[in-house]
């Protein structure tokens, strides 16, 4: 018999291991413009890599697992030891022999945390439902990303619509809880990919921007300002495309959260001083691996929404995507000493 959730432990996740070249800039030039470098680091990047780094560095209290596809390379070996050190267990990392580590050149603008990626899909691409062992897996929860930028698994499929609707399908069969992620990117791809993975998600935790291309409304007004009526809107429609337990949008003004048949949450972001900003590549991801974690603990819905928010704002404070994040007490005490902003949605 297939195990429920509640009797399984531990968070894994699969999809986008990245080595981030981050580069911090003094301004985002235009085209044939020149920028000076006022810092150079690197680290992991990826939905996998940044979720699970972020929850090793809140110190969670189970089991962590990596799921993906790097290469025979120096990048691939980087990535092994990073997480070995983290204590992630990444036996589930494959190495590929023809195809070199995926890695992103992003370039921080100084003082805003706006950035640029420039990316290379490399052994990511190779990542299909052969590579995660759903028979074995012991997790409570499974934690995909992203959607958009995982050749295999945004590849079509004959039955479900896209490969990943599979493995999410075969997953859920085994009593494991499905949780997704997506990339921001142009163009009307949202709509073809997105929507089968979401008949077989419980969880989907995205940002303002990819709910509203997913249900095809701005969440945005023209003047750029927050429409909280909008999100609320876009975050019932997303619940009608599946049997997903919840909806979490995030937002730089905050974050909501929708359950199934409840009322919309929401918590305002931290006021941040922008002498603490660093950077903001791994916020999402911070947020998502806050909401998780509080998913997996069974805390109140508001704590919840406060750790990820908390979790973001402590990404911001490093140029990296998750070396800002320390053990839960340090994140939750950001929110003691920073003001809270006005929740971005009301209902």
């Amino acid at each position: 018999m297939t195990p429920p959730a509640w009797e399984r432990r531990g968070i894994a996740s699969g999809g986008n291991w990245i080595v981030d070249r981050v580069k911090t800039v003094d301004r985002l030039p235009g085209r044939g413009m020149l920028a000076n470098i006022r810092g150079n680091t690197q680290s992991p990047g990826g939905a996998p890599a940044n979720v699970l780094a972020d929850l090793a560095r809140l110190r969670a209290p189970f089991p962590l697992a990596g799921y993906g596809v790097i290469g025979h390379d120096a990048d691939g070996a980087y990535l092994a030891q990073q997480f070995e050190s983290l204590g992630v267990d990444v036996g589930g990392l494959v190495r590929s022999p023809d195809a070199p580590t995926s890695y992103t050149d992003v370039m921080n603008e100084e003082g805003s945390g706006e950035r640029m990626f420039f990316h290379h899909r490399g052994a990511n691409a190779q990542f299909g439902p052969e590579h995660v062992p759903v028979d074995t897996l012991g997790c409570r929860i499974f934690h995909l990303g992203y959607l958009l930028l995982l050749d295999r698994m945004d590849s079509p499929h004959p039955e479900l619509g896209i490969v990943a609707a599979a493995l999410l399908k075969d997953l859920r069969a085994r009593g494991i809880l499905t949780s997704v992620d997506v990339v921001s990117e142009d163009g009307d791809r949202f709509r073809q990919v997105v929507p089968p993975a979401l008949r077989h998600v419980d969880y989907l935790i995205i940002n303002e921007i990819e709910a509203g291309r997913i249900v095809r409304r701005p969440v945005r007004r023209a003047d750029g300002t927050l429409d909280g009526a909008a999100v609320t809107g876009a975050a019932d429609a997303l619940l009608q495309q599946g049997a997903m337990q919840l909806v979490a949008i995030h937002m730089p003004e905050g974050a909501v959260l929708k359950r199934r048949g409840g009322r919309s949450q929401s918590v305002g972001s931290l006021e941040l001083p922008p002498t603490f900003i660093k950077g903001a590549v791994g916020a999402g991801d911070a947020f998502c691996a806050g909401l998780l974690y509080g998913l997996h603990e069974a805390w109140d819905d508001q704590d919840t929404l406060r750790l990820g928010c908390c979790a973001a704002a402590a990404s911001l404070s490093a140029a990296g995507a998750t070396d800002g994040v320390g053990t839960l007490a340090d994140v939750l005490a950001l929110g003691q000493r920073f003001d809270w902003k006005k929740p971005p949605v009301t209902g």
